[in-house]
């Protein structure tokens, strides 16, 4: 009995390991291919199933839709020779049936979708190119549905031996090398502007001639319309006449009556007008009485009252007056205060500026001191140096230093003769203008060399003349230093 249990339980482990290792679920897009024991493999889809482990393999196609973008990669011309270019997208996905999922997993397996649509593309764009031959330009835009249909219906053959099911294709654009559909587009719309303006003038017709019927109806309505009014204009006229004649007679004793009550009522007026003007006098008298009274009344209230304002305003006035005055007082009391306060303040700044000042006076009168009393002595000095040259100098020298300033100072009193325009003399005797004019000049030297001569007690004139003949013989003078000697020309006089 241990043999057989040991064997049954190693069956049942054995079942159990297959059916934990081998078994599959597939979801609803994919589809679970079991092969191996089998020439047929088995289909698991939206399911569940068990494989034999290193006996049998699972491999999967993919079920979903898939989108593949069908383009002509270079332009294929239409049967009207025209070139295009097509871009479409359709819409695919594994046939559902058993014998399309068979072929699709001998040429699809284990594929993602990407490579499935790469797949398909060559086929379903040699499809679209074929299509595109067969059909006219205008047919290809105008009827796209028409297109795509076929295109499907061509295609849908070689995508059947593939086990492939097409279910939808879409065309998303059309465009050609030449712009021949723009120009479609316009003759398209030419031509609709012309079916258009072809039936708007066919509308105007007939607006315009259901215009001129309605203006003929119109017109003849309002001819009868003008006619029945003149006709009624007429009649009232008339009938307007005869009541104006009857209204005529009786506004005749109508007007007779009224000027008769009118004169009735004149008179009753005037009376009445007498006897309000007498009351008017009346009552103008009696009102001028009493305007008098009233303006006396006035007047004196007024007197009263502009009495009253002129004691108040006095009786104001004296008491703003004391007010001002209290203070004015107040604020002269507080001004003299802040004034005293201020000459204080004053007062010790100018103590304390007047001692800084008397200190600084004092340090620079120290230095002044010291300055005049260095400059005296440089003066002293400079002095004494002087008097020791001037000691040195003769007359000689004297003489010399006054012969170089002679040109100077006759060119200075000649000076005021160059500024002489015009000049008239008048007498002078038998002496020539001119040369009384000229001699000014000498004698105005002479009369400085005087001037000098007591000023400085040199004589100018006779250290002029000390080197001439007169001065050497006759009056024997020689200029020697400062002294001036003069010696008789007889020695024995002496």
């Amino acid at each position: 009995m241990i043999p057989i249990i040991i064997a049954a339980s190693i069956i049942i482990i054995a079942i159990v390991l297959i059916i934990t290792l081998g078994y599959v679920k597939a979801p609803p897009d994919q589809a679970f291919i079991i092969s191996g024991l089998k020439k047929q493999p088995k289909i698991v889809s939206g399911g569940s199933g068990i494989r034999i482990p290193l006996l049998q393999r699972v491999d999967k196609l993919y079920l979903g839709q898939m989108s593949v973008d069908i383009k002509t990669e270079q332009a294929v011309p239409t049967n009207d020779f025209i070139n295009v270019n097509v871009d479409a997208v359709a819409k695919v996905r594994v046939s559902p049936t058993p014998e399309g999922v068979q072929l699709a997993a001998k040429n699809f397996l284990n594929m993602n979708p990407k490579k499935i649509a790469d797949e398909l593309k060559d086929s379903l764009q040699g499809n679209m190119r074929e299509i595109i031959g067969t059909l006219e330009l205008r047919a290809i835009n105008t009827d796209r549905d028409s297109f795509s249909d076929q295109v499907v219906e061509k295609a849908s053959k070689d995508m059947q031996k593939l086990g492939i099911e097409i279910i939808s294709c879409n065309i998303q654009n059309v465009t050609d090398e030449n712009g021949l559909i723009n120009d479609l587009g316009m003759d398209n719309t030419a031509k609709i502007k012309k079916d258009a303006a072809i039936a708007k003038a066919e509308a105007d017709k007939e607006v315009a001639i259901k215009k001129a019927e309605a203006d003929r109806a119109a017109n003849e309505a309002r001819v009868a319309a003008e006619t029945a009014i003149a006709e009624r204009n007429n009649a009232l006229a008339i009938k307007k006449h005869e009541l104006d004649q009857a209204a005529a007679m009786k506004k005749a004793v109508a007007d007779s009556a009224y000027e008769i009550q009118r004169q009735e009522q004149m008179k009753t007026v005037n009376e009445a007008t007498v006897n309000a003007e007498i009351k008017k006098a009346e009552r103008e008298a009696e009102l001028r009485e009493r305007e008098v009274t009233v303006q006396r009344q006035t007047l004196a209230a007024e007197i009263k009252e502009k009495a009253d304002a002129e004691k108040y305003a006095l009786e104001k006035k004296a008491e703003a007056d004391l007010a001002r005055r209290q203070r004015d007082a107040e604020a002269e009391k507080y001004e003299k205060e802040q004034a005293a306060e201020a000459e204080k303040a004053r007062a010790d700044a100018a103590k304390y500026a007047a001692m800084q000042e008397a200190e600084g006076i004092r340090a620079k009168g120290i230095a002044e001191a010291e300055a005049i009393r260095a400059k005296g002595l440089a003066e002293a000095n400079a002095m004494e140096k002087k008097a020791e040259a001037y000691q040195k100098y003769n007359q000689a020298a004297m003489a010399e230093m006054m012969i170089k300033v002679l040109p100077d100072v006759a060119k200075n009193i000649a000076e005021p003769l160059t500024r002489i325009g015009d000049i008239t003399i008048i007498g002078g005797g038998n002496a020539n203008g001119v040369e009384a004019v000229a001699d000014n000049v000498p004698l105005v030297m002479t009369k400085l060399f005087k001037t000098m001569k007591e000023a400085t007690g040199v004589d100018f004139a006779e250290i002029l003349r000390a080197d001439t003949y007169d001065a050497k013989v006759t009056r024997n003078i020689n200029v020697t230093g400062l002294e001036k000697e003069q010696v008789p020309a007889n020695p024995q006089a002496e």
